[in-house]
């Protein structure tokens, strides 16, 4: 999975495939197509929407695409709602690859789109598409446009004044530089802890850098126990940097939006979220700000063992009246959101990107990270299945919250989830 998903990143990187494309007209009566995305004004890829849209209409006269947005976590009741009745869905809409998606293919209200990928298949290597494919056939059901990584963002100003000029490469000198920070009444991390995923953005990474890749995917897909020595350690060290007070004591009255913006501010240390954060971190931060990745706490696993993945995508309903029409919007979409977002820094491309477009040093750091990883595994989240993602983020959540203990953490998990 990681040397494809590598030479994948390696192609997107070569050239850019974009040709100017016939302008189409429709029929007198004008065409509005709905799409839902989670692209609200806050959101780093908002801009993008906005311009694909007006690019699309641009070249389909008598054509409307009507973008509704909604936010994250409103967004998953919202669309899940919607897929479970049957009822006002939209003709395009944005989703997460593997479990999440799976759920409304496995339900019948997802278009497949294998004849139409055929025409693009040389601008999105099939490699980016393999967490949107599904069945005996691995047929694909939706469009990405963008993949993404968990990143750790460091003020480098904050750490500078307990002694470090680089972010701490062992768990132990990580430990060492949050000790610091607390002493010197500096906040090391920020996460919001009313948003479960957030949490999840942190324990994540602690348990592949405890037990590796293939064993984390193992567990995800009930092949394997949670109740692995590795994950203990990894809950345990998460509920210590709780008890150390290295989270902001107001974590959970926050959004994640004010979680990035306090760090934006200069008011933690680090903040750990998505890799879709390098426009709006790199435009605004008013420090010397790098990104990197968290150390292992096994040192047998490899340092870039990964969450993250080819992910943001576009699908279009079976019960479009415009299919055709539809499924032609949401590839359009995807291409161009795939190039705006790499150029504006918002995140990586899944389809063929310009290797001489001026993009900021986080989103390069990015791009260094997805080519050196040993393992990739996709947000937890995404990849089970809706139900089952949300039994997995309320442990997380209870382990947050000092709840349960570590084993009482995995045991569970097996119980709930095996």
């Amino acid at each position: 999975m990681k040397k494809i998903l590598s030479l994948a990143l390696a192609l997107c990187m070569i050239v850019a495939l974009f040709t100017a494309a016939p302008v189409k007209a429709y029929a007198d009566d004008e065409v509005t197509l709905t799409l839902w995305s989670i692209a609200t004004e806050s959101d780093s890829s908002h801009q993008a929407f906005v311009d694909a849209i007006a690019a699309f209409e641009a070249e389909h006269p008598g054509v409307k695409i009507e973008h509704v947005t909604t936010e994250n976590e409103a967004y998953k009741t919202k669309i899940k709602a919607a897929m479970s009745s049957g009822e006002g869905l939209p003709d395009i809409f944005f989703t997460w690859g593997m479990g999440f998606l799976g759920e409304f293919v496995n339900a019948g209200r997802v278009y497949c789109v294998d004849n139409e990928y055929e025409s693009y298949k040389d601008e999105l290597p099939e490699a980016m598409t393999v967490n949107v494919r599904y069945g005996d056939n691995n047929s694909m059901y939706g469009v990405p446009y963008t993949m993404s990584l968990i990143t750790l963002y460091a003020n480098m100003d904050l750490l500078a004044e307990v002694g470090y000029d680089e972010i701490p490469a062992t768990y132990e000198d990580m430990m060492a530089c949050c000790d610091a920070l607390v002493a010197k009444g500096i906040i090391p991390f920020g996460v919001a802890g009313k948003e479960k995923w957030c949490l999840s953005e942190y324990v994540e990474p602690l348990v592949i850098k405890s037990v590796g890749g293939q064993a984390l995917r193992d567990m995800y897909n009930g092949e394997a126990s949670w109740n692995n020595e590795g994950v203990v350690k990894a809950i345990e060290a998460f509920q210590g940097m709780v008890d150390k007070g290295y989270f902001d004591p107001s974590a959970n009255a926050l959004s994640n939006d004010e979680v990035k913006n306090n760090f934006i501010a200069g008011k933690t240390a680090f903040y750990q979220n998505g890799s879709w954060n390098n426009k709006d971190i790199g435009e605004q931060a008013q420090f010397n700000v790098k990104a990197g990745t968290f150390p292992v706490l096994d040192d047998s696993i490899p340092l870039y063992s990964m969450i993250g993945g080819p992910n943001n995508t576009l699908a279009v309903t079976e019960s479009s009246e415009h299919k055709d029409l539809a499924v032609e919007a949401a590839f359009f979409l995807a291409r161009y959101m795939s190039d705006a977002d790499y150029k504006s820094g918002a995140n990586l491309p899944c389809w063929a990107a310009d290797p001489n477009a001026e993009v900021n040093e986080l989103i390069q750091v990015a791009a260094d990270m997805a080519s050196k990883a040993e393992d990739m595994v996709l947000f937890g989240d995404n990849f089970l299945s809706a139900d089952a993602a949300n039994t997995y983020l309320d442990y997380i959540e209870m382990a947050w919250a000092g709840e349960v203990t570590p084993q009482e953490y995995v045991d569970g998990l097996d119980a709930d989830l095996g």
